[in-house]
């Protein structure tokens, strides 16, 4: 009877001992596949992040070979720095499927960027500056199916007080309107209207501001309201010199543009003649 008992407790000891090793294998073999899996899993966020950045290094890489291609033709250095921040910009807008505004660009700034915007498929850009001939204009930028219009980005206003006896000129008013705190990048043309005043351009935002701030230019007391883009009072321009042509009109004697050259006094795209 006793050794009945002995070799039970026996065969219960040796039975509790194998389940024993059983669940203590089976749990390091789990922790061993989690661990594994764990490994396996970071090891692959780790090439696919490697292989991310490779792919946005590349990218970015691509990008800058881009603008400095695009970029090669453009002249002054001061006017190439202005014309890539617009290039990226406008990059920008059509990734990101939004569109973008320019503050009022200078001349040789605006046509510099547009000629190398239109060279770009999937960038729309639209010039803005009041009137068909304003000078000053802003620049909108997005992807073509997105910029299918116009934006509302330039208002016009009217300045108007008693110049008959102080004729103000375009540096009077200019100014006077910078006299308020406002940058020069927010304003647009000025087109003067003689004993009337002035018409401006300028970013929606601050005609209100205009309104209540600009009220004497030089010594003459002024008002200012907003008024429709088609009200604008400005003329064509009325003649130009061609400077390669040999020939001759009657009111343009064939020695004045030389002389012209030599003060100083002639610009071609917005550049200083300097010789002929």
């Amino acid at each position: 009877m006793a050794a009945t008992a002995s070799s039970f407790g026996t065969t219960w000891c040796l039975r509790r001992a194998a389940q024993a090793f059983a669940i203590s294998h089976s749990h390091i073999l789990r922790n061993n596949v989690k661990l594994s899996l764990q490994r396996n899993f970071c090891s692959h966020l780790l090439s696919v992040s490697t292989s991310l950045a490779s792919g946005v290094s590349q990218t970015v890489q691509a990008l800058k070979g881009e603008v400095d291609l695009l970029l090669k033709g453009v002249g002054e250095r001061s006017v190439t720095k202005e014309v890539k921040h617009i290039l990226e910009m406008a990059r920008r807008a059509s990734l990101k499927r939004e569109i973008l505004h320019t503050d009022f660009l200078t001349p040789p700034v605006l046509k510099e960027s547009m000629q190398v915007l239109e060279k770009l498929a999937d960038v729309k850009a639209i010039a803005q500056g009041g009137y068909p001939q304003a000078e000053r204009c802003r620049i909108s930028v997005g992807h073509p199916e997105e910029l299918t219009s116009d934006p509302d980005i330039i208002s016009a206003l009217s300045i108007t007080g008693n110049f008959q006896f102080e004729p103000c000129s375009h540096g009077d008013f200019l100014g006077s309107i910078l006299g308020t705190g406002i940058v020069r990048e927010k304003l647009g043309d000025i087109i003067l209207q003689g004993e009337q005043g002035a018409q401006i351009i300028v970013v929606p935002e601050l005609v209100e501001f205009l309104m209540s701030t600009l009220v004497k230019v030089r010594n003459v007391p002024v008002s200012c309201t907003k008024i429709p883009l088609i009200s604008l009072d400005y003329e064509p321009p009325r003649c130009s010199i061609d400077l390669g042509s040999t020939s001759h009109n009657n009111c343009v004697s064939q020695t004045l543009p030389i002389l012209l050259i030599v003060q100083n006094k002639i610009i071609q795209n917005y550049r200083s003649i300097t010789k002929s």
